[in-house]
């Protein structure tokens, strides 16, 4: 018995181990080293001790807690408009759609993401620039004289970040809610029960661990998105991802690159936390819905 025991065992092992080599090499190494470089402060060509400074750069510089501060915000709004405007169509595929129809439904989610987010995002250029679709039109209709620019603005970063974002929160709503017995609602419909009291007390509720999944996942993507508001918001977007950027690339400063890349994953889980406590969610309980 102990063999066969130990047989499944190894099997198990081997099984895990390309997972486990891939998380290892290719996660948890990286992350050690970034953490590393952002312990450390250059004191000399080639030389480096151990220090904090990177880390109160980001305190002490304005321009870097503003700008996280702002990031956060509006990934925050993001995350609401994104529930709001998913909410609707998790539930009727859900629940009203049928057969074929809620097959094709869920295509049409998927199907913006067949292509790159470069090519989605290039498309938004194309739509909402002075002389793109939208502008044309408005002053087709008459409603604009001349020309509208509606790029490189943060309601044009808000719709980017929904539209990259909206998959990814109605796939835990649908799961959430299809789980969701008919007979529950249909018997406070007939105890007299109105469609705002049944939403408010039955159905979100029971949808409440996919919609803190979907909000968990869609925060954490627009928060650490870098495409997009940069297109979309242009020289003045002032995304914290951006300047982690900066400091990479442009500034060859690694070291307060790598310490505004683990700020960035210390105040976002942070954040996570927090509304995890507010709406009184389990973290083992989300992660199912998702």
């Amino acid at each position: 018995m102990s063999d066969v025991a130990t047989h499944r065992r190894w099997m198990l092992g081997l099984l895990l181990a390309p997972a486990l080599l891939w998380l290892v090499g290719l996660v948890i190494l990286p992350h050690v080293e970034l953490l590393l470089l952002s312990l450390q402060a250059r004191v000399g060509p080639g030389e480096y001790a151990a220090s904090l400074d990177q880390y109160r750069t980001f305190v002490d510089e304005p321009l870097y807690w503003n700008t996280f501060v702002r990031t956060a915000v509006i990934s925050v709004l993001a995350t609401g408009l994104t529930l709001l405007l998913a909410f609707p169509a998790a539930w009727y595929i859900a629940k009203v759609a049928r057969g074929r129809l809620k097959m094709v439904l869920l295509v049409l989610c998927l199907l913006p993401f067949w292509v790159s987010e470069m090519v989605r995002t290039l498309g938004w250029l194309i739509l909402l620039r002075e002389t793109g679709v939208v502008s044309r039109l408005l002053q087709a209709l008459g409603l604009a004289s001349q020309p509208v620019e509606l790029l490189y603005h943060d309601a044009t970063i808000l719709v980017g970040l929904v539209y990259a974002s909206l998959l990814f929160m109605v796939i835990p709503l649908v799961n959430s809610l299809e789980s969701l017995d008919d007979s529950l609602i249909e018997a406070a419909y007939d105890l007299g029960g109105s469609t705002a009291n049944i939403v408010r007390r039955i159905v979100i509720p029971h949808a409440a661990p996919g919609i803190a999944a979907g909000s968990i996942v869609v925060f954490m993507l627009c928060l650490g998105n870098y495409l997009t508001p940069t297109l979309l918001g242009g020289k003045n977007s002032l995304w914290f991802t951006e300047q982690i950027y900066t400091q990479f690339i442009t500034r060859f400063n690694w070291n307060q690159g790598a310490a505004f890349g683990f700020l960035l994953l210390f105040l976002s889980s942070l954040l996570v936390w927090a509304g995890l406590r507010l709406t009184g969610q389990r973290f083992g309980a989300v992660m199912k819905a998702s």
